[in-house]
């Protein structure tokens, strides 16, 4: 999956909330930004292997943000299923 189609398909914006998504096996794919703090985005590629959704990390937060329609940076993103 590509940042073009995490900007016209349902989605969730956030470590928190797409750690939750992710738990609950709701998450089709998820985009975790190459800038953010690797001791922040350990736990929640972790969680994806262990729930087996893909991970793509070659972002940065602000193109995650631009791709969520946000202002901000975002340290990761999921399309939701």
């Amino acid at each position: 999956m590509t940042l073009e189609s995490l900007k016209n398909a349902p989605h969730v914006t956030g470590l928190k909330q797409v750690s939750k998504i992710v738990g609950k096996g709701d998450a089709k794919c998820v985009f975790v930004a190459v800038d953010a703090d690797e001791r922040v985005t350990k736990p929640l590629k972790a969680l994806c292997e262990e729930k087996g959704v893909p991970v793509n990390d070659t972002a940065t937060m602000a193109e995650i943000g631009k791709a969520c329609a946000i202002e901000v940076g975002a340290a990761a993103a999921a399309i939701l299923k």
